[in-house]
């Protein structure tokens, strides 16, 4: 953005020397210390800058001809802090014209030095405007304080606390826009909207008409220039139907309106919106109210054309021409501020209900949050930054010349050329220059943003025609694109047109389908079986009841139709739920760094859920859409088998530990607590190893302790933990409308089916010190402790190391592990060759090498013990179990294992043939890193062989045994 032509620091020289001349002559009359002042150099640099480039701040100047040496000698920080404290500390009770007085002052110092910080660049943009934003804040509070305290003395109103009238008032000053951002600028309008609950014992039974008077008053208060000077212009038509309803509105109405008619220029307007003044905490409640309004939960790309729309409208008022700086309105123009504000509102809208993360009002901060979530560029969020600090400063010295809102560049070649000396530029051209690389950055980014056309420049759809057969050009077409059966996709093609589908009765809804039809066929084209994804697409398309937002989603996101015709045609699991869950396309859109912190944002979710049943219903719908997101991401190899098992686990253990407080809070509502009660949920299996798969079961154990003298309010404690169990089972496992949260496996716990749900731990301790078998010995490798209450975690953890520490005899722990397999191998043998599971060298004999491995060899080191298979054989590596050429190639089989076994389970292809769909097949050719189907029969052979070989070498053969007792009866 040639940074290197960014304007210089320090005060620039003046424009207009004879006007600076005159102003330092008028300021050194002021008295000896005036002239001392302008007499030092760098006092007359300050001066010459006012007097030759801004009346309004040369005006300043001489009414508080303090102001510049004390900023000089100690900075803005001071006067800001001794101006702030004026305002909270004048008497509300004094009069009204006192109070005008004290405010307008305090207006001219701090304003006087935030102009001298910005100019000397002492202070950046965001100091600049944070500092203008906090002088509204003080300046709205004061008069709200005055007038409320009037109201109270008057007995219109009760205040709970007269000498803090904001406190617990129930009347709430939210500020909007740039206040609500803490982003004013010089001589900003201040956008307000006052709030009140007349249900509040503070008002009377007339109170609206009197909460009307308020605002009249309110307004001139700040907005009525006098000798004194102006405070800030004010604008109440941001608050609902302004038209139509008081300047102050109550909160019953408020909400309503909100819930009702809310529209997206009003969403974009209260994502911004703070309390200001007055009952900060009301305004916060009130805000926290119309939380969903703002924040929607699916995602809203509907929003992107209204906002565009928007925009348009601006630009029909002006034309502005690359290169033509001239008269440019850095705000509203080309390339201005506000096309940075619409990219930053339009991406909050649309991802802020899924990341609360994102829900920032200040523009700088959110680019920044954004670009790391993933939904902006990094060099365009850096570019747009540069931008807006560019462009503010710009906009600062066009209001600090006269105190004007204005955002326009002067017109004339003399104004830009003195305009450009205020800009500490060179030369009017440098200048011009500058500017226009600014601009026409941030519109190519706004443009690429907005203007995203799917269709543009490509050949158009083709015509099904009316009725009949397809015509032969269609059909030619369509064959082109790949289609054997243009018959088919002309039937269909004419019913979308035809407004025939609920999705695609309005206007608008078809408008937008015929943008994305080239680019739609185009994609599903590409696939393997293009029919057969578009069916898919079809029914999916079928099941909606409003297509707008589904459509207007495709059409500012082309990339997003390749991967979902990917999808479409290579995964019916995951076809199938889309064509139910169409929200599900956020997965499709959403980085991949969102996996990263599941917890911290499931959190944030349940603070909605006032029951269990709701926090269910959230649950629920939280993990179905991560485990698609996962799905899809796998799908498309941007991570791998590894990486996804680990975020699998790391969502199934943030699903159960937000669940567990939640069911143990239902379930003592109920029946009690139990004093000093702990409860923990322990994860086996390949949830416990953190090498979850599409579809994973959770296989739990659920331990419980508690004083022996401990009594549950109704229930013994025995009992009641175990009702809690079933009850926590229940939940996990009850199926909502997007299915259950988990399915749930509590056969690896004590005694198996035949032990009870949940266990004591002291129950615990004796089964595995005494009657534990072998098979729960290896699972117990797998253990570790996945929710629990607080502080007994670590009780458990220590107690699964105790078990695992047991002597038992290596030479048994083998025996029964080599027959155990024989038993399995007989009465649950591989369902097919692809039968990864069960097969002879398959995953469960890979899995018993680890387990039994680390039985044998860490017994007296319980320390070693790792969950995770590629973990312990590390660990077996390093101990000396396992030369390092086995544990290589051990490690290289579980990854090949859980690598193809996930896809099998995403593309639905369990049983692969050298027949099977062609779509499916390839994800899976390409997990196993196999060319063709002959490719990944001999690499399942040798890997097969590999766990085979090692599994007899150190454990047994099965094949030996002719009678397998094992040990699982």
């Amino acid at each position: 953005m040639n940074e290197f032509l960014a304007p210089a620091s320090g005060f620039p020289p003046p424009a207009d020397t004879r006007a600076a001349a005159s102003f330092v002559a008028d300021f050194a009359a002021i008295g000896a210390a005036a002239r001392r002042f302008a007499d030092a150099a760098p006092g007359r640099a300050l001066l010459d800058c006012l007097g030759g480039n801004a009346p309004h701040l040369a005006n300043l100047a001489l009414r508080e001809s303090d102001i510049p040496p004390r900023v000089l000698a100690e900075g803005a920080g001071p006067v800001m802090d001794e101006a702030l404290a004026l305002l909270r500390e004048a008497d509300p009770l004094a009069t009204r014209a006192a109070i005008g007085r004290i405010l307008r002052e305090v207006k001219r110092r701090a304003a006087l030095a935030i102009a001298l910080a910005d100019l000397s660049g002492a202070w950046g943009v965001e100091q600049v405007t944070a500092a203008l934003s906090d002088l509204a804040d003080a300046s709205i509070g004061l008069a709200l304080r005055h007038l409320l305290r009037h109201l109270h003395e008057r007995g219109t109103i009760s205040l709970p606390d007269p000498a803090d009238p904001e406190r617990a008032s129930r009347f709430a000053v939210l500020g909007m826009g740039k206040l609500g951002a803490r982003e004013l600028n010089y001589s900003s309008d201040i956008d307000l909207v006052l709030l009140f609950d007349p249900s509040s014992s503070v008002y009377r039974d007339d109170s609206q008409s009197a909460m009307a008077r308020l605002a009249r008053d309110l307004v001139p208060l700040l907005t009525e220039r006098d000798a004194d000077g102006m405070v800030f212009r004010v604008d109440l038509r941001l608050r609902p139907d302004p038209a139509a309803t008081p300047p102050v509105v109550s909160l019953a109405a408020a909400l309503s309106y909100y819930e009702s008619q809310g529209r997206t220029w009003e969403r974009a307007a209260f994502s911004k919106a703070r309390p200001v003044a007055g009952d900060r905490d009301f305004g916060a409640s009130f805000l926290e109210q119309i939380r969903p309004f703002i924040w929607r939960r699916n995602l809203d790309f509907a929003a992107v054309a209204e906002i565009h729309e928007m925009k348009r409208r601006i630009d029909q008022r002006r034309r502005d021409a690359p290169g033509r700086i001239a008269g440019r309105d850095v705000k509203l123009g080309r390339g201005g501020i506000r096309e940075i504000e619409f990219i930053v509102q339009t991406l909050e809208l649309v991802w802020g209900g899924h990341e609360p993360a994102l829900r920032i009002p200040a523009t700088l901060p959110a680019l920044r949050a954004l670009a790391a979530a993933g939904h902006l560029p990094r060099a365009a969020a850096r570019d747009l930054a540069a931008a807006y600090r560019a462009l503010r400063q710009v906009e600062h010295r066009l209001q600090m010349v006269e105190d004007r809102q204005t955002h326009t560049l002067p017109e004339t070649e003399a104004g830009l050329a003195r305009f450009a000396t205020f800009m500490n530029m060179p030369d009017a051209a440098r200048f011009a220059a500058w500017l226009d690389a600014v601009c026409e950055t941030v519109n190519a980014i706004f443009a690429d943003f907005f203007d995203t056309d799917p269709g543009s420049g490509k050949d158009g759809a083709p015509d099904p025609g009316e009725s009949g057969a397809a015509p032969d050009a269609f059909a030619g077409q369509a064959q082109s694109l790949g289609f054997a059966d243009p018959q088919h996709l002309a039937v269909r093609l004419r019913l979308w047109r035809n407004g025939t589908l609920p999705a695609l009765r309005t206007a608008r809804a078809r408008e937008l389908l015929d943008s994305i039809m080239p680019a739609l066929l185009r994609a599903l084209g590409r696939q393997t079986d293009p029919d057969l994804a578009f069916r898919r697409f079809d029914r999916m398309l079928e099941r909606q009841s409003a297509g707008v937002s589904l459509l207007s989603l495709f059409q500012h996101n082309p990339a997003l139709l390749d991967r979902l015709a990917t999808v479409l045609g290579a995964a019916p699991p995951l076809a199938d739920h889309l064509a139910s869950h169409p929200g599900a396309l956020d997965a499709l859109l959403a980085p991949v760094a969102r996996f990263t912190r599941p917890g911290p944002a499931l959190r944030r979710l349940l603070r909605d859920a006032a029951d269990l049943e709701t926090a269910l219903d959230t649950l629920r719908r939280f993990v179905r859409r991560e485990e698609f997101h996962l799905a899809v991401a796998t799908l498309e190899r941007r991570i791998g088998a590894d990486q996804a098992s680990l975020w699998r686990t790391d969502l199934a253990d943030a699903a159960l530990a937000a669940l567990l407080p939640r069911v143990m809070a239902d379930f003592a509502a109920r029946h009690g607590r139990v004093r000093g009660g702990r409860f923990a949920i322990v994860a086996l299996g390949r949830v416990g190893a953190r090498e979850m798969q599409p579809g994973s079961d959770l296989d739990l154990m659920l331990i419980y302790d508690h004083p022996p003298e401990a009594a549950a309010a109704r229930l013994p404690p025995s009992q009641y933990f175990l009702r809690l169990a079933h009850a926590l089972v229940a939940a996990i496992t009850a199926p909502g409308a997007e299915g259950a949260i988990y399915a749930v496996d509590m056969r690896l716990r004590p005694s198996g089916n035949k032990g009870p749900v949940a266990v004591s731990l002291a129950a615990f301790r004796r089964y595995h010190a005494e009657e534990a078998w072998t098979w729960e010995r290896l699972a117990l490798t797998r253990a570790r402790v996945l929710a629990a209450t607080r502080g007994f975690a670590p009780v458990v953890d220590a107690e699964i190391r105790a078990a695992l520490a047991r002597d038992i005899p290596p030479a048994t722990t083998c025996a029964d592990t080599v027959a155990m397999r024989a038993r399995l191998a007989r009465d649950a043998p591989p369902a097919g060759p692809f039968d990864l599971k069960h097969r002879a060298g398959g995953m469960m004999e890979l899995g018993f090498i680890a387990e039994a491995l680390q039985l044998v060899h860490f017994r007296g080191a319980p320390s070693r013990f790792r969950q995770r298979t590629a973990e312990a054989l590390a660990e077996l590596e390093a101990c000396g179990a396992l030369d390092p050429a086995e544990a290589g190639a051990l490690a290289a089989a579980d990854r090949w294992y859980r690598a193809v076994q996930a896809m099998r389970r995403i593309t639905g292809l369990a049983d692969p043939r050298p027949d099977s769909p062609k779509s499916a097949l390839a994800p899976i050719l390409a997990a196993a890193g196999a060319l063709d189907f002959d490719g990944i029969i001999a690499t399942m052979e040798a890997q097969a062989a590999v766990v085979r070989t090692s599994f007899v070498r150190h454990l047994g053969d099965p094949r030996g045994i002719t009678n397998p007792r094992g040990d699982t009866a």
